[in-house]
């Protein structure tokens, strides 16, 4: 052939060509040879976005090219131009675009000179066609290619078109001679060939059809190849569905429509059973069904609907009035909807086809049938789409709303071409829609389809309850895209009928539009925003509030002037406004005119909460326009935002941060290109342009050098994120990076323009070594995500090479990390590895490839490791652990391109997988005790493993048990189980990836697979370690995978052949019990199926499903043992895992009916490990076929699915559950108790569905008969689980009337004899549907009836009803009609249980309690008697007083009226007795409602109030004596301390006894230590604001004695500001913005905001500065907050280099910052000492703290100055660089250093202590050497060295 392949060589050679052409200028000539470099780059290229670059600048490049110059080329030139470009194509025959670009290069080539281009394309086809050899796979994509993405190509093969035929007709017979050519991709290839064929060619192809004198053999033989696969020859059903897009296209050939319309309808003879036969034009040829399974079916549909023209879609066969469309294809297509089948996605997007051929025929429709639609025809439409809503499929519901719109627009012009005016349709559809429960996605995808049709004014009087729906599904994940689009159709159809109504002389303005908006949806947006739910919030912000304000831009200000920032929740909502009006109208808000929003922004910046803090940041940061230059007040407060909000736990909010940084900085980065144009031009910059560029540079730089600050290891995991995400930002928006694996967010071309000015002016030196120091160091964190983000910031932006000694020093520990026991230090040298690699070979130019050296390195030392192992098991575990290696191996080998191919032959990859084999036998063997693991099936217990390793490690089994495994012990354990984990994963990633590169060099052969696959049976079968086989199945997955996509049949036989011994595994007895849930086995199994390929039939999957079916309905043995696992129980184990995994997907869905069946059944089992692994199976089928669950109200009781979509879904359970019920139904008498173990799982099930549309609910009427009996059932769980179940199965309509007939039939008097148990059961049943029926909108006057029958057995809550659960479940249907129930019935009954709850039963009653509680909270619901219950508290029982503590808890309905001032008395005067209350869990609940109803609300804590009348000063002393001793001696367990503990600072807030202050003050510092209880450090801060808030106000104003106190409380405030528990910090930022409002000034706004933590630790620190700087512990309060600077202790950890534990032990709090703290601290410090004038007592303990403190500064500035930094990285540098407490003890030595000179120049008597010039220069000297090596200091550190 003319072309093989694309080489360098060939385009040099064109190169020197065309140099030495002397009639080309030297432009021209450059230019060519730059079109000749970037089409070379894009041969070498590996990535496709590269290589998509490289496509487009040769492209732009050519194009530039004047046509005169290229016709100056000589024709030799040309060619191999030609050529090149052709070479390029034909390797680049899988991608189209790629090979459309290619073939334009090529049409401004043949402009040129046609002929050449036309002649080189054609040699090449006519090589390709004439050749001897049939075609290979590429041959036919070469063919394909060029059909569709060739000019000259469909040229030439034009004119071949016979010739092609005839080869592909000889291809036929090789591709059907066996099953795996079949199925793979020669087989579609084939097929696709034949499509494109009579696509493109039709003219061609017409005649060798339809005309008998140039009819074509091989195009019959074609097309019976076609037919043969459509019919099942083939699995494949991607396969199949081509084939009938290429029969049809075949068809439409045809000039004569009546032709194609005679073949179309012969093909519809595909339903026959029996041999038929196909005419199409001249050719005929019989068809012999295979297997009828409904893709032959859905592929001719499909093919017929997207290839047929209009003519032959309407063509009628042999009755007139009758068509292909409606009567071929719809009865056809109509059917496949119904059936289940696993293609089903696939049928309904025909189905939607279909829909779009009629909506495209509807006209000639009408002709043919010269009616309208057929109602017949509405309803079948109607109700596949509405079966087909609520498919748990994945994008079934999406394409059914398409299918909707599609029938309200056909129905649409239905009835306008018929004249019909009552277009019924829509209000059924309405109606039904609105009868559905709000769960049901069902209710919104056809809503949007309608609202077009019907209008919005009709929708919402038909369906009231839309807007609080909405507001519902907003509140849920699932459900709020389809809630946000049903909302913004309805915005966009008002808008449309506001401008359509509205008269041309005055059209609406844009705030009179806003105005009708605002009446209907204002206060449903506003009730959004401003919701406590933050899912309802952050949806109506990012949903609704972008789509009003599109629409109805004036409706900002209608949403604007409704909010008032001062009011919870309006906060958000005008930051979240605010920010969506400057998105959609591009405005920014800080004009001169608007000081108030700058105002707002800023309390908003610095809220406590996240969400406020984060819409603030949207609004500042977001702007439509990115070439927006930030603001003055943009930048300052941004700069004052970031470094607060660096740590903050909510990954959210990090991620959100992030996401508005980047736009922050895109904005910098394009206003900033945009000057720099300008720089560039004539002009050059103006004054304001110079100032905003150098502005944007210097934010990014300070940015930068901000995040690089706090990447110190004794930062916290929070702050370290954030940093790394904001580092993330940077260098993908102020670099000239390239990534070549993204599409959208690469640098603009001229960004170096930018780069080279900010450099110009020393900024954004970003990749120098001191900064990659920083983040090499974040690859020993001990978190994977810092890690594995350090690492990609250091692959993608750094230079390609490392530095030597860098790569000297990382090498070294990477061999020390690599022997490391601990799992987590094997990670961090796994991915160093990962590092070299990538980085190494750059450094490196001569001699062998740096990175084959380091994989054959890996390959020595894990041979080393088996050796070591092998020898002396416990030693290879401490020093030699495998897995580290192994997981190097799997990052170098498989992570890094190219390494593979370059470092693995053939014989190495066969030693790995044997070194590999060998090291699993090996583990195992150490766990089983036995090497010889080879002939045993079953694992060993972990018993047997314990002893296992006891024995080797040479433990004494004998003498007293203990319960902890030694470290030795651990060591073992953690090695074997993690290095078989790490042996699957990089064993299958391995095979999967030199199965995938088809390279000769590197191959596996079929005995090595065998050999790979049987390393994965034994570790899945024989580990038992849940962790190791779920890794390991992770790379067996991928393994299966491989294997089966291979093109030998002896490899595809592999996995299958597993899956068989597994299957026989399970099948055979077992002489041993194994584990819970099967062990591996089901894994192992699951992981070939996982394997199959989708697109194909899944045999194996329905192979597996009937054989494991069998095995569990095997009969059990006679004498089966309980304590050995059975074939039964291990067959459903598989069946619950395939059924839960989620690898298999919705494959499984099709079987789920028959399991659900075999798992009830077995229900029935006498063995118990059967019953419980039924269950198991049946709960995650319930899971699987129910699809998501809503997270909203009642999401953990009820699916989203109605009962009538569940039973078209899986008809074949309904009869089955309703023979279950109706059994256990016949079965119940009153005196015998008969067991139906399948009874509760079915009602449960039944209970999760929701209530559907009318008709259909009516439908299964069938189940209430047995649903009504279950009332009477004798077990508690039935009688309430078939009341749940009944709600679903009654229409909405009969809700009220099946409850009235239901109350009618309760006994009238306690005389009717009747049986307790139905009794119960009715109440019940009535509560659920009531419940339900309260729901939707029923009037008052409808329950009227309901009420009065009710109230007319209020007997049944008297005493003469003995069974106090019929009296409770009385009283809860009462609770849910309260509203409903006369005043003079709610009287009557409130006054029976007020003498109910306080008498006292003869006899215990079963149930009593719950009805006391019941009650009570009765009787709370109403004010008046509430306050008669609180009056009598100590008189009643202990279960009613424990009801009434806790009501006062869980609802705050009673704060600000009497009934508030009643329960204070009365608490108050039950405290003593609560508090020596020998019943611990009254007296906790009693002192939690004293806390709760004494603490006023939050805001006025921080005002005076006067101490409440009846506390004496006596009665006081004694409970908080009582409370003091509690707490003192630490009585009680943590949550009764931490309520005592509020409940004492309560009492104290207003005690001016400093003896019991400074009792609770010790209290506080006691339990605010990181080693209480979180709970105890909660109510420390809860603490100071009940009572600290009001200790320190005092102190400023009245006592000075106090001040001391307040001292300490704000110190105790800064200890919990750094707690790692949010909710601490969270209460402690509440006491500092509570101080700051107690003591703000007059002109100060009187709304307490709560501040964000850190900004509150600050305000602390300023309020500690301003009022008690001269306190005695003032100085102590700063300082005791420093971290140790204790160097010595820091760098000897630091040398530590042998693992003392297996775990490392976490700190205490691991939130602490001691670089931050110190940081934070200094600035205070040094204002303190400013006074150190002004007070003695200040100046006394600044003397003896700086005495004290000289000493150890200057030994450890001594031992700082001995470091060797040195400009060459060193080992011992790095070492210390990462260790946390050498960050920590030098931030505090810097703190103490800086302080200590700044006294020195205050107080001439200390300057002995440390010379100042001597010390200021070392600290600047060790500064510099610091930043050398990766180290960077706060800036607050810096300026206050240089200024000393």
């Amino acid at each position: 052939m003319t072309i093989l392949n694309f080489s360098s060589g060939q385009a040099d050679a064109v190169l020197k060509s065309v140099a030495s052409e002397d009639q080309i200028s030297c432009d021209v000539k450059d230019t060519l040879r730059k079109f000749l470099q970037k089409l070379t780059e894009n041969a070498r290229s590996a990535g496709k976005r590269s290589r998509e670059r490289s496509l487009d600048e040769a492209s732009q490049v050519l194009q530039k090219i004047p046509k005169e110059a290229l016709g100056s080329l000589k024709p030799a030139a040309l060619h191999q131009f030609v050529r090149l470009v052709l070479a390029l194509q034909l390797e680049a025959v899988t991608s189209s675009s790629t090979c459309r670009k290619l073939d334009q290069m090529l049409q401004v080539l043949a402009e040129t000179n046609y002929s050449i281009v036309f002649e080189e394309v054609k040699q090449y086809l006519l090589n390709l066609l004439h050749q001897k050899q049939v075609f290979s796979l590429k041959d036919l994509q070469i063919v394909c290619m060029f059909l569709e993405d060739s000019t000259s190509g469909r040229e030439v093969l034009k004119a071949e078109c016979r010739t092609l035929l005839n080869k592909v007709a000889e291809l036929i017979p090789a591709v059907l001679s066996d099953e795996a050519t079949r199925n793979g991709p020669l087989c579609y290839q084939t097929v696709k060939v034949c499509l494109q064929v009579f696509q493109l060619l039709p003219g061609q192809v017409t005649l060798m059809v339809y005309r008998k004198e140039s009819a074509n053999m091989s195009l019959r033989d074609i097309l019976e190849f076609l037919m043969s696969v459509i019919l099942g020859e083939v699995s494949s059903r991607d396969t199949r569905l081509l084939a009938g897009t290429a029969v049809a296209m075949l068809l439409t050939t045809a000039t004569d429509s009546q032709c194609a319309a005679s073949a179309a309808w012969s093909l519809l003879q595909i339903t026959n059973t029996e041999r038929w036969r196909l005419t199409v034009g001249e050719l005929q040829v019989d068809c012999r069904p295979r297997h009828q399974d409904g893709v032959d079916r859905l592929a001719v549909c499909r093919g017929l609907l997207t290839c047929c023209r209009k003519d032959i879609l309407v063509s009628h066969h042999s009755k007139q009035g009758t068509c292909l469309l409606l009567n071929g294809l719809f009865p056809f297509i109509s059917a496949l909807c119904e059936e289940k089948l696993d293609c089903h996605y696939h049928v309904f997007q025909v189905f939607t086809i279909w829909l779009k051929k009629l909506r495209e025929c509807l006209s000639e429709v009408w002709e043919v049938t010269g009616a309208p639609l057929d109602s017949d025809l509405q309803q079948h439409l109607t109700q596949i789409i509405w079966s087909n809503a609520e498919s748990p499929l994945g994008g079934v519901a999406e394409v059914a709303c398409s299918a909707f719109c599609l029938f309200m627009e056909i129905y649409d012009k239905d009835c306008l071409h018929f004249e019909k005016t009552d277009k019924r349709l829509y209000v059924e559809l309405l109606n039904r829609i609105s009868e559905l429960p709000w769960e049901s996605k069902a209710k919104y995808l056809p809503l949007t389809a309608i609202l077009p049709y019907a209008g919005t004014d009709k929708v919402l009087e038909l369906y009231p309850a839309l807007p609080s729906h909405i507001l519902k599904c907003l509140s849920t994940n699932h459900l709020s895209p389809y809630a946000s689009e049903v909302y913004k159709s309805l915005l966009q159809e008002q808008k449309h009928e506001l401008i359509i109504n509205a008269s041309q002389e005055a059209p609406p303005t844009e705030q009179d539009s806003a105005n009708q908006w605002a009446r209907r949806w204002q206060p449903v947006v506003l009730e959004a925003l401003t919701s406590e739910l933050t899912l309802l919030q952050y949806n109506a912000s990012s949903h609704l509030l972008p789509s009003t304000l599109r629409i109805f831009p004036g409706a900002v200000n209608n949403l604007l002037s409704a909010l008032d920032p001062a009011v919870p929740g309006h906060l958000h909502a005008w930051a979240c406004v605010m920010s969506a009006h400057r998105a959609t109208s591009g405005r920014s808000p800080w004009s001169v005119d608007s000081p108030h929003a700058l105002k707002t922004l800023h309390i908003a910046l610095s809220s406590l909460d996240d969400s406020i803090r984060l819409a603030a940041l949207n609004l500042l940061c977001c702007s439509p326009k990115t070439k927006e230059a930030p603001s003055q007040v943009e930048y300052c407060a941004l700069r004052d935002f970031l470094p607060l909000n660096l740590n903050s736990d909510s990954s959210p909010f990090r991620q959100h941060l992030q996401a508005a940084l980047r736009k922050f900085l895109v904005r910098i980065r394009d206003s900033c290109m945009a000057s720099i144009k300008g720089h560039n031009g004539k002009k050059g910059l103006t004054e304001k342009e110079e100032a905003e560029l150098k502005q944007g540079v210097e934010f990014v730089d300070w940015l930068f050098q901000l995040s690089l600050v706090y990447l110190t290891p004794d930062s916290s995991y929070q702050r370290k994120k954030t940093v790394l995400l904001l580092l993330s930002a940077v260098l993908e928006t102020c670099t000239d990076t390239w990534s070549p694996d993204r599409k959208k967010g690469q640098p603009p071309a001229n960004m170096s323009t930018l780069i080279n000015w900010a450099k110009e002016r020393g900024k954004w030196d970003f990749f120098s070594k001191s900064k990659m120091l920083v983040l090499i160091g974040c690859l020993e964190d001990s978190t994977n995500e810092i890690r594995e983000l350090s690492a990609e910031l250091l692959l993608r932006f750094f230079p390609s090479s490392l530095p030597e000694d860098v790569t000297a020093v990382l090498l070294r520990r990477t061999e020390r990390l690599l022997h490391s026991p601990r799992v987590q230090e094997a990670q961090m040298g796994a991915l160093m590895i990962k590092l070299l690699l990538h980085k190494v070979d750059g450094a490196f130019e001569h001699g062998e490839k740096q990175s084959v050296k380091l994989i054959m390195f890996l390959l020595t030392k894990l041979e080393h490791h088996y050796l070591t192992a092998r020898n002396d098991m416990l030693l290879a575990a401490r020093t030699a652990p495998i897995h580290g290696v192994v997981s190097a191996l799997q990052k170098g080998l498989l992570e890094v391109p190219g390494v593979l191919v370059e470092t693995v032959t053939h014989s190495v990859a066969g030693d790995i997988v044997s070194l590999v084999e060998k090291l699993t036998l090996l583990l195992l063997g150490v766990l089983y005790g036995d090497q010889d693991t080879q002939e045993k099936d079953v694992p060993p217990s972990f018993c047997d493993m314990g002893n296992a390793i006891s024995s080797l490690i040479g433990l004494d089994e004998d003498g007293e048990e203990n319960v902890l495994l030694s470290e030795e012990h651990s060591l073992v354990l953690t090695c074997c189980w993690v290095s078989l984990k790490e042996i699957g994963i990089f064993l299958g990633s391995l095979v999967e990836r030199i199965l995938s590169l088809h390279c000769k060099e590197l191959t596996l052969s079929v005995e090595e697979l065998r050999k790979a696959s049987k390393v994965f049976k034994d570790i899945i079968l024989k580990c038992r370690h849940w962790g190791a086989v779920e890794g390991c199945c992770i790379g067996f997955t991928k393994f299966c995978r491989a294997l089966l996509s291979s093109s030998d049949p002896e490899i595809r036989e592999i996995p299958p052949l597993i899956l068989k011994q597994g299957l026989s595994v399970l099948q055979s007895p077992r002489s041993t019990s194994v584990t819970r849930r099967a062990a591996g086995l089901p894994m192992l199994i699951l992981g070939v199926l996982a394997a199959e390929d989708s697109s194909k039939t899944r045999p194996l999957l329905a192979q597996t499903i009937n054989t494991l079916q069998d095995t569990a309905k095997a009969p059990l043995p006679q004498d089966w043992d309980q304590t050995l696992d059975l074939p039964q129980v291990c067959a459903v184990h598989t069946l619950q895992a395939l059924v839960k995994g989620s690898s298999l997907g919705v494959a499984v869905l099709q079987y789920t009916p028959v399991v659900a069946i075999l798992s009830l059944t077995l229900l029935s089992s006498p063995c118990w490990a059967m019953r419980n692994a039924a269950l198991q199976l049946y709960s995650s089928l319930c899971t699987r076929m129910l699809g998501q669950q809503p997270s909203g109200e009642e999401g953990s009781a009820h699916s989203g699915m109605s009962s009538p979509s569940f039973f078209n879904l899986y008809p074949a359970l309904q009869p089955f559950l309703q023979g279950a019920l109706e059994s256990a139904a016949t079965d119940l008498h009153d005196a015998t108790l008969l067991l139906h173990p399948s009874l509760y799982p079915v009602l449960t099930l039944l209970a999760k569905l929701q209530p559907g549309a009318e008709e259909q609910t009516r439908a299964l009427r069938e189940f209430l008969p047995p649903l009504f009996l279950l009332a009477a059932s004798p077990v508690y769980g039935v009688r309430v689980m078939s009341s749940r179940a009944l709600v679903a199965m009654i229409p909405p309509s009969e809700y009220l009337a099946t409850v009235l007939q239901s109350v009618e039939k309760l006994p009238a008097s306690p005389d009717v004899v009747c049986c307790h148990n139905r009794l119960h059961g009715q109440l019940l049943q009535i509560g659920a549907i009531l419940a339900r029926a309260l729901k939707t909108s029923i009037s008052r006057s409808s329950l009227s009836e309901v009420v009065s029958e009710f109230e007319s057995r209020l007997w049944m809550a008297s005493v003469r009803q003995r069974c106090p659960l019929v009296r409770l479940s009385y009283v809860d249907i009462v609770s849910l009609i309260r509203g409903h129930c006369s005043s003079a019935f709610l009287t009557q009954l409130s006054s029976q249980l007020l003498q109910d709850i306080h008498r006292t039963p003869n006899i215990l009653e079963v149930g009593s309690a719950s009805f006391h509680q019941s009650a009570v909270n009765f009787l709370c619901g109403d004010p008046e008697w509430a306050c008669q219950v609180w009056q009598h508290l100590a008189n009643g029982s202990a279960v009613v007083r424990l009801s009434l503590v806790k009501s006062a808890t869980e609802g705050r309905g009673w704060r600000g009226t009497v009934l508030q001032r009643v329960m204070e008395e009365a608490l108050q005067a039950n405290l003593k007795n609560a508090l020596l209350d020998q019943n611990v869990e009254y007296r906790g609940a009693f002192l939690s409602a004293l806390v709760e109803v004494m603490t006023p609300e939050e805001d006025s804590l921080a005002l005076p109030r006067p101490c409440p009348s009846g506390f004496g000063e006596t009665w006081l002393q004694e409970c908080v004596e009582v409370l003091f001793a509690d707490l003192e001696s630490d009585r009680g367990g943590p949550e009764l301390i931490s309520t005592a503990l509020c409940a004492v600072s309560l009492l104290l807030c207003h005690s001016v006894d400093s003896s019991l202050l400074q009792r609770w003050c010790k209290l506080l510092e006691k339990h605010r230590c990181p080693e209480a209880p979180e709970a105890l450090r909660a109510a420390c801060a809860q603490a100071l604001c009940l009572c600290g808030v009001h200790v320190v106000t005092r102190s400023l104003t009245e006592d000075l004695m106090l001040k001391e106190l307040s001292t300490r409380l704000i110190s105790t405030g800064i200890y919990l500001l750094q707690d790692e528990s949010p909710q601490v910090r969270a209460k402690a930022a509440v006491f500092a913005s509570l101080l700051r409002c107690s003591v703000r000034r007059p002109e100060e706004p009187q709304k307490c905001f709560y501040m964000q933590a850190n900004l509150a630790l600050h305000s602390l620190l300023d309020l500690l500065l301003e009022e008690f700087w001269d306190a005695s512990c003032a100085l102590e309060a700063l300082v005791c907050h420093l971290p140790d600077c204790d160097l010595n202790a820091a760098l000897k950890e630091a040398k530590e280099t042998q693992c003392r534990s297996l775990y490392e032990r976490d700190e205490a709090n691991v939130f602490a910052e001691p670089s931050v703290i110190s940081e934070c601290l200094l600035p205070y410090l040094l204002n303190l000492v400013k006074h150190y004038p002004k007070s003695s007592t200040l100046a006394k303990n600044l003397e003896s703290w700086a005495q004290n403190s000289a000493a150890i500064v200057k030994e450890n500035l001594t031992i700082c100055m001995q470091l060797q930094l040195g400009d060459i990285l060193n080992p011992d540098s790095l070492s210390f660089l990462i260790e946390p407490r050498f960050h920590g003890a030098l931030s505090g030595l810097f703190t103490r250093a800086i302080v200590l000179l700044q006294l020195c120049k205050e107080c001439d008597s200390l300057r002995p202590l440390l010379d100042p010039l001597s010390s200021s220069k070392n600290l600047q000297d060790i500064h510099r050497q610091f930043v050398l090596n990766g180290l960077f200091l706060p800036q607050v550190f810096i300026d206050a060295v240089n200024t000393d």
